[in-house]
């Protein structure tokens, strides 16, 4: 077998990656451990920022997004009882969210890859990358039959994830990893009620986090902060209401409907970044470079904003055999990277609770709080980090 990039990865970098290819031409495999059920029913909430909605109409994909997704032009952050509007298309020059859960992306993606015959190899097991420094490096792994395959490629595309198998394969001597572990995690559940709000809450209170999105006109998507040790059976249904009413109680009228709970899970909450994002002919995207803490909505979307890049680098390297952006790839990949691990350690460090934290600390909280929603300046960046910046920043 023989492709031009070899794909590890069927989440939303890697089925972006090859969509993107294809429409320069340029062939591509895609290979995935799960199946494409498991791909396509793993519930993921996501907010799309303005360029990521842009690429995905301009690619031909974002049909059943703009029908079905729900746009927001302002975010509300809710403290001391009372609810302060951030109007994000009036601070950032017109340009909004669009709230699209990340497994519907995936299923538009998908769809897309196999009616224009796109390979996607569903249920491989035990990938391996070979010869990462030569000009033909491979791939091998045993596909859904158990049979040992390998196909060389040009390039490597490494959308596998954090757990995947494309970092570890980049020589440990030549890569430095950033870590931030936060001491707690969200406990998230989706429940089947009337939304309490058109845009999404980010709450801060003494008793920790909330946050409150909705999904869909008849499904709302919770969030609480919690122990990272916590499972889904210590937040029995009573204790996520009482404790979601409490953290969202005020005297300005609002009001949480409570509803049929069906999904409860626990995110862990931790910013990684490796670098370089590339060696020899491996390129990493994603979440196999880097991970974000949820509060800035911005996993998804840096996913996009690199496979976007690098994209644009093979194209120019197929049609010219000039491989100079290529060669920049991790550099300019980086730069956002950063940017977006700032503004969510900055709005994490802001609206959630530490156990180690002083009156002290508490008091900055709220003080940064009273800033960011009575400063236009402050607002503004808020706005302009949160709905993403223009592609051409990079």
């Amino acid at each position: 077998m023989r492709t031009q990039v070899g794909i590890i990865g069927a989440g939303p970098a890697g089925l972006l990656l090859a969509h993107l290819l294809h429409l320069r031409g340029i062939e591509s495999i895609v290979l995935e451990t799960r199946s494409r059920e498991e791909i396509e029913a793993t519930l993921r909430a996501g907010v799309l920022e303005q360029g990521t909605v842009d690429l995905l109409e301009e690619s031909g994909v974002g049909e059943r997004m703009r029908r079905e997704g729900m746009p927001h032009e302002g975010v509300i952050l809710r403290f001391g009882g009372r609810s302060h509007r951030i109007h994000l298309s009036e601070l950032s020059g017109g340009r909004s969210i669009m709230v699209y859960a990340q497994h519907e992306v995936i299923r538009d993606l998908v769809k897309a890859r196999l009616e224009r015959n796109g390979q996607i190899l569903f249920g491989v097991k035990d990938v391996s990358l070979l010869d990462l420094d030569t000009q033909l490096p491979k791939i091998r792994f045993h596909d859904a039959q158990g049979a040992t395959r390998e196909f060389a490629c040009d390039y490597v595309a490494g959308c596998d994830g954090f757990h995947g198998v494309s970092r570890p394969s980049m020589p440990s001597r030549l890569r430095k990893e950033f870590v931030r572990v936060y001491p707690f995690a969200w406990f998230g559940v989706l429940v089947e009620a009337p939304a309490a709000t058109e845009e999404l809450i980010y709450a801060y209170h003494e008793r920790g986090f909330a946050l409150v999105s909705t999904r869909s006109p008849q499904i709302q998507r919770l969030y609480l902060q919690c122990d990272p040790s916590n499972e889904p059976g210590d937040w029995p249904d009573a204790r996520v209401w009482e404790e979601l009413h409490s953290r969202l109680a005020g005297d300005d009228g609002f009001h949480l409907t409570e509803g049929r709970i069906f999904q409860k899970g626990v995110v862990a909450m931790r910013s990684f970044v490796v670098e370089p994002m590339q060696h020899g002919r491996l390129f990493l995207a994603g979440d196999a470079a880097h991970i974000v803490p949820p509060t800035g909505a911005k996993g998804l979307n840096l996913a996009v904003a690199d496979v976007r890049l690098l994209a644009q680098a093979l194209a120019e390297y197929y049609a010219t055999g000039r491989a100079d952006s290529l060669e920049r790839y991790s550099e300019i990949a980086l730069r956002r990277v950063w940017r977006a691990e700032h503004f969510s350690w900055w709005m994490t460090s802001m609206l959630h609770r530490f156990h180690d934290e002083s009156p002290f600390h508490h008091r900055l909280q709220l003080s940064q709080l009273q800033y960011v929603t009575g400063s236009r300046a402050a607002a503004t960046m808020l706005a302009e980090n949160y709905v993403g910046l223009p592609f051409d920043k990079d």
